[in-house]
């Protein structure tokens, strides 16, 4: 099982065996190795499609997830019965919308990417954030991730802290 991993943008230089690392390390703290997932990596303009066409909202965004199973309760594995059934769904990756976001925090575009993917696989795995229940329930989700991340890498990462901007 893997991470199928797309770089469809070419406006951003991108590291991909850095970012395939940090998804498989996600996975693995997550204990999800054996699901498949998708990373597609998009610019700005594909990012509003995408964003337009499925959710009504005709702007560019930082992520935007598929999930495979719907209905999951959050934190829940989904069972799967076949393996053509191991899959988590897709998480698309607005590159150049996060590089923008960066350059105005100055803060470094691969742990950006790590952030917005944990909070994309969280969406994978049943969480949202209609509400504030959920956003403080997913929250706390991403903050035990990226704090195990943190642990196994050295690295200094923190959850998105405010409303996420694919919310708008």
């Amino acid at each position: 099982m893997g991470v199928v991993l797309r770089n469809l943008q070419k406006v951003v230089p991108l590291r991909r065996a850095r970012l395939r690392r940090d998804v498989d390390m996600l996975r693995h703290i997550l204990g999800v190795q054996k699901f498949d997932l998708g990373i597609i990596c998009v610019d700005n303009q594909r990012m509003q499609q995408i964003n337009n066409t499925y959710r009504k909202k005709n702007v560019s965004t930082d992520v935007l997830s598929f999930p495979f199973y719907e209905d999951l309760r959050p934190g829940k594995l989904p069972c799967s019965l076949h393996r053509d059934e191991l899959n988590l769904g897709d998480i698309f990756l607005g590159v150049e919308f996060v590089m923008k976001q960066c350059k105005e925090e100055s803060m470094d575009l691969h742990g950006a990417l790590t952030v917005v993917t944990a909070h994309g696989i969280c969406h994978l795995l049943g969480y949202r954030h209609e509400t504030e229940e959920e956003w403080t329930e997913m929250l706390q989700r991403e903050s035990y991730i990226l704090s195990e991340y943190n642990r196994l890498t050295g690295r200094h990462l923190e959850p998105l802290t405010k409303r996420c901007s694919h919310d708008r």
